[in-house]
């Protein structure tokens, strides 16, 4: 399978500052800008901001 520089993937990681990172997808027409998703941190335990990061 062909990757597709469209939807690459990216990292999302807490600002919490504990370091925890989500790894997912996301389509660059939609998103041209950086993302920011409310997650659940396990090592904070509750949820925050996570943010891309290049």
């Amino acid at each position: 399978m062909a990757h597709n520089d469209l939807r690459p993937v990216v990292k999302l990681r807490s600002t919490a500052g504990t370091g925890h990172t989500y790894v997912t997808r996301k389509n660059r027409r939609n998103d041209p800008d950086r993302m920011e998703l409310r997650k659940y941190d396990p090592i904070a335990r509750r949820h925050v901001t996570f943010r891309e990061e290049r």
